[in-house]
């Protein structure tokens, strides 16, 4: 048996596992983003549960591209599982209310809290107010974020506006409050830590991570041997490795991104701008992942 048999095998186990305890049929749905994890594990559970009516439910938040889009719609006619949600939000004055994403949800969700007066030595350390030295910590280069002549708006709630609330909508509306995503581990960030399950305080399930311990590796050999269609994104000329908010601040290489789409998707490029202007200012002011306006190449940061 290979790696990607044994691998498969457990997973489908796993799912059938889960399933049996919780009544996935009708307590779940799959946040299906239209990329290619959540394209995996929409044809996994098919394999795992052969017939199940589960619904695939894809938030359209305005914020992802254009060819996700479409290619959602795509399988949605063929498919009765696939549930399209418009979320409805001004983007921009959603934003302007909650805060902007910088840096990474980390970062964000620490600045957040610190500039709302939290306390606790997590967020102190992390701008190394404190003397205790925390592995995680803000970037030299941003610590002036913490002073008071800083005003841009910084959250995490971005997220929560745009994705996390609509699924708690959803939930309500449909009674289904078991979450299956495609999140995987190695994905890094926020997602190094997740479990394939997760509880609430009162003993529930919540969310079903069936692919968290797989492998970038495993998830490409799964789409060629099963010959499925990923959205166009993943293809020649636009060769994505992943798909996601366009133009997320968040993105390590956001001005290849942005370079990528100035080339290829102009409207989809311009509407980033406007989207996502004070954190774009920001960062090119400072230097910081996209270029300075006299053209210098941008900074990666790593953390």
């Amino acid at each position: 048996m290979t790696d990607f048999e044994f691998t498969l095998a457990d997973r489908i186990a796993k799912i059938k596992s889960i399933n049996e305890l919780y009544d996935l049929e009708h307590n779940a749905y799959i946040s299906f983003s239209g990329g290619k994890d959540s394209t995996v594990l929409h044809y996994l559970i098919d394999e795992a549960l052969p017939g199940n009516k589960i619904p695939r439910v894809f938030f359209n938040t305005g914020i992802e591209y254009k060819l996700v889009l479409s290619f959602v719609t795509e399988m949605a006619k063929n498919d009765e599982r696939f549930v399209i949600k418009t979320v409805g939000k001004d983007i921009r004055k959603t934003l302007d209310n909650v805060g902007y994403p910088f840096k990474s949800k980390l970062h964000s969700k620490k600045l957040f809290e610190y500039r709302k007066g939290y306390p606790c030595k997590s967020v102190q350390g992390y701008f190394r107010k404190t003397e205790e030295k925390y592995t995680l910590s803000c970037p030299e280069k941003l610590l002036y974020q913490t002073e008071k002549d800083f005003t841009l708006k910084i959250s995490d709630k971005c997220c929560y506006e745009f994705k996390k609330y609509p699924a708690q909508n959803y939930e309500k509306e449909s009674g289904r409050r078991v979450c299956m995503t495609g999140m995987r581990k190695e994905e890094g960030g926020n997602r190094f830590g997740i479990s394939c399950t997760v509880f609430s305080d009162s003993g529930n399930i919540r969310k079903f991570h069936p692919l968290a311990i797989v492998d970038e590796k495993f998830i490409n050999e799964y789409v060629n041997k099963n010959n499925i269609k990923l959205c166009e994104l993943y293809y020649p000329p636009y060769n994505f490795t992943r798909t996601g908010c366009k133009g997320s601040p968040y993105s390590l290489f956001l001005q290849r991104d942005l370079d990528t789409l100035e080339k290829l998707l102009p409207q989809e490029r311009k509407q980033c701008e406007y989207i996502w202007k004070p954190v774009y200012d920001e960062y090119r002011r400072i230097g910081y992942r996209l270029r300075k306006d006299n053209g210098q190449q941008s900074l990666f940061q790593e953390l």
